[in-house]
Order: structure tokens, then sequence, then C-alpha cells
């Protein structure tokens, strides 16, 4: 099992300029959490942490979840006041979720050109911070005054550039990952359709100002569609190569296939594959999307673009398959799209995706998912355990 930690971990190790980068962060926030052997209180002890001196890393710990956090407009159902933020955060923690996936809105940072307000998400990194729960930061869409349409890259590049570079600045010292755009490769969220050039484009200028403003921080590839292998390789192909850190796919799948888990798994396979065969064999894969609809018992069955919905056993089996199965082949985080449900967002039944519904009552799934990261936090916890014994005694 220290093998495993090991081969798991050794990309995790930060380089001199990134190392230097640490140190000077302040992190003093982590000191009520700190231990003696446990340098920046994330529970693995420092003998075996890949970067004992950063809080914003956790190793190896697959559970993730994407929530829209940020959601306080009418087109949302003001999903998330002051109220409800604490509420759903103390949720996640008792779930055992170690990292969130939200989106910092640029319409919301820059409603007008040089005109930033953080307040917001001050509050939901402050809250999240304060629980232990780490953030993978979403940047993205156009702001209104950049650009013809919210889901379009803007007119200037630099207009985003610099709106990205100043929320990374910003939270340097709570957030190490920053993911550039959300299905750069899809028509919902990217038009028009280039075969990635326009986005590489783009994401090779946030990756080298993201650098400056925080050496430390990690670039990880807009999560791309089931269908992402086409579009990495078209990234490849523009060059991309060298401007993301982690590269990201959402491999939804209906999970009443018989044949759900091959069906990600050669999803998987072939973009590690491609990756491998690019030299990219040493940078991670996460999924920052994976679920499906979780329906209650008399509720209509609404669809989605998968087909008949799962009700809401069939959803908890899947929570049970992914994180018992998908962890094994090195799939470095798995965030659950998504942890609460809509309120009648997306008309469908994605809207019931929540591992919780929209009233904060917990489903099966909820359920399912902390027992999973029970066992998977019991078995690390025991590997420290047994490993820190035997070094004292030796």
């Amino acid at each position: 099992m220290y093998e495993e930690w090991q081969e798991r971990n050794f990309h995790l190790v930060p380089g001199a300029k990134e190392e230097a980068a640490i140190l000077l962060l302040n992190q003093s926030y982590t000191q009520p959490w700190r231990a003696a052997n446990d340098a920046d209180g994330d529970a693995v002890p420092d003998a075996l942490d890949p970067s004992p001196l950063d809080w914003r890393e956790k190793g190896y710990d697959p559970f993730g979840v994407l929530e829209f956090l940020s959601w306080d407009h009418d087109w949302n159902s003001h999903k998330y006041d002051a109220g409800a933020l604490e509420r759903v955060v103390a949720l996640m923690k008792e779930a055992g979720v170690g990292m969130v996936r939200l989106d910092f809105l640029w319409q919301d940072i820059e409603p007008a050109p040089g005109e930033y307000h953080f307040e917001k998400y001050d509050r939901i990194v402050d809250v999240l911070t304060r629980n232990q729960i780490r953030i993978l930061g979403l940047l993205g869409y156009s702001a209104s005054w950049a650009g013809p349409v919210w889901n379009g890259p803007p007119e200037k590049d630099a207009t985003f550039v610099r709106f990205a570079k100043k929320v990374i600045a910003r939270y340097k010292n709570r957030v190490k990952y920053w993911e550039v755009w959300n299905e750069p490769d899809s028509r919902t969220y990217w038009e028009p359709q280039d075969e990635m050039k326009r986005y590489t484009r783009l994401l090779k200028k946030v990756f080298s100002a993201a650098k400056s403003a925080d050496p430390s921080c990690k670039i990880v590839l807009g999560g791309m569609t089931a269908g992402g292998y086409y579009a990495i390789k078209n990234v490849y192909r523009q060059g991309g190569k060298n401007y993301f850190d982690v590269a990201n796919i959402h491999p939804f799948v209906d999970p009443l296939r018989d044949d759900r888990i091959s069906k990600v798994r050669s999803i998987y396979k072939n973009v590690r594959r491609l990756m491998d065969q690019n030299g990219d064999a040493d940078k991670k894969i996460w999924f920052t999307e994976i679920g499906a609809p979780g329906i209650r018992p008399g509720e209509p069955d609404k669809g989605w673009w998968e087909g008949t919905s799962p009700g809401e056993e069939q959803q908890a089996d899947w929570v049970k398959e992914i994180y018992e199965e998908m962890p094994s082949w090195d799939v470095e985080k798995i965030f659950w799209a998504f942890f609460r449900d809509n309120h009648e967002h997306f008309k469908s039944a994605v809207d019931y995706f929540g591992l919780i519904r929209w009233d904060f009552s917990p489903k099966p799934a909820y359920a399912g998912y902390q027992r999973e990261a029970q066992v998977w936090n019991k078995a690390w916890k025991n590997f420290f355990r047994t490993w820190m014994q035997q070094d004292s005694d030796s």
C-alpha cells in the first residue's frame, strides 16, 4: 500500500519554483488543524505527504462534488443565500466531500470592465476553508460586456486573461486548482465550435498568466464531454500540450445499461492512451462531472439525455459502483454532479442529479457517498497509522 500511495502521489511533489511559491503563501488559517507531524492539517502525516506545507492538497482523495455555490440569481431560483450556503457545506463535510468544483463567474466578479466584486466569493471560499473542503475553481463564462454571448469566447482574450489572473492572485493561498471553462467541446457552453482552435489559444494565455500570479497553482483542462477524446486530441494538435497540468473529462453514461462500467472505462482508457502517446503519461485525469438523476417514487419521469431516469435507489447504486471501481484506474478525482437538486432549472431530470433534494433532505445516494468516503478514509488512516508505528519502531 505504501508503494501505491507513493506512485499515486509522486506528481504532487513540488518543483523548486513551486515549493518556493508555497512557502511564500500565507496559510495561517490552517493553524487550528495542524499537528506536530501534520504541518498542513490535511490528515496525511508529513512523512508521507508529498507537499506537507500546502493545505490546498490532500494527497490522493478522490471524493469531489460539483455544486453551484455561486448561484444566487433570479435565473437559478437564488439557490444559495448565506443561510443555504452554510447548511449545504455542513452536509458536504458530513458526507466526506474532499473537494468542491464551483463556478467563479466572470459576470458576477467583473460586471463592468475593471469593476470587481469579490464579496460573495470571499464568503464561499471562507466557508469551505473553515470546513476543510478544498476547491476546484471554474473560470468562466463570458461577461455581458466582453462578448456577444455568454457561452462563447470574449472578443478580446486579454479581458478574460486579466479576470482570471485577478481571481487566481486573490485566492492563491486557499485555491490551488483552476479549470479554464466548462465543456468547451460542447455547443451548449462554447459557440462556435472550431476544433478547439480558439479555446486552446485562450488556454495558453490563461496558463501563462496563472503561473505568473501563483507559480504553485495547477491548471485543469476545461471538462470535456463523453466524446472528449477528439477534443483533447485537437488541443494537442493546436499546441496545447504544455498548457495544462490535469486533463478533465465528463464521462456520463446511463447507469441502467448493463455495460455502464465498461463504457466509462473505454472513455477513460482512450484518453489515457492519447495522453501517453503525446508524452503526458505523468499527468492525471479527473472526472469533474459524472452522475445521473435520482427520481423519487411517484414523481413523473422527465427524462435526461441518456433516456429513462433512474430512481433514487438506482442512483445510489451508481454512486457505489463509481467510487468502488473508478479510483482503481488511477482517476485522481471524481466529482459527483451535483450535490443538491435544482429547482426547475434544466426543466428535465437533470434537476434531480443531487445527492440531496432541493429541500436539503438526503437521498439514498447521499448515504452511499458517505459510506464510500468513510471506507476509503478508514483504509488510508489505518495505513498511515501502521506506517508511522513501523517507522517509530525502527
